[in-house]
């Protein structure tokens, strides 16, 4: 169990960095896709911020169980909003994109708690 919530976690803390990096970097990709769902180009230091910030709680949550428990469980809540952002713009086929950090991150906190 321990080595699959290290995995998980290690995924989770890679795909929040390098979506990270392109909100830090605004590449053409990730101001089109903020666009699209109605994100001004103002948030993308923000959400990229609150996405570092969530990669280093669960990086940081290795060895203290509950910052990685509240670094998930931030991630989550992150990642439900992208995905509703994609259901209200009605832009259906770039929903897995954010379901699959949505995944990743409950995955993350579901093998937390099953290892604390």
């Amino acid at each position: 169990m321990v080595a699959a919530y290290l995995v998980v976690t290690l995924l989770t803390v890679l795909a929040n960095g390098y979506a990270a990096a392109g909100d830090f970097l605004h590449t053409e990709q990730t101001v089109a896709n903020a666009a699209r769902v109605g994100a001004p180009r103002t948030w993308l230091l923000p959400l990229g911020a609150l996405k570092t910030a969530g990669a280093v709680g669960l990086l940081m949550g290795i060895a203290v169980p509950a910052l990685g428990v509240a670094a998930a469980i931030g991630l989550v809540l992150f990642f439900v909003c992208a995905v509703a952002a994609h259901i209200r713009v009605r832009w259906f086929v770039t929903i897995p994109v954010p379901a699959a950090f949505l995944l990743l991150a409950a995955g993350s906190l579901v093998l937390r708690l099953a290892t604390m």
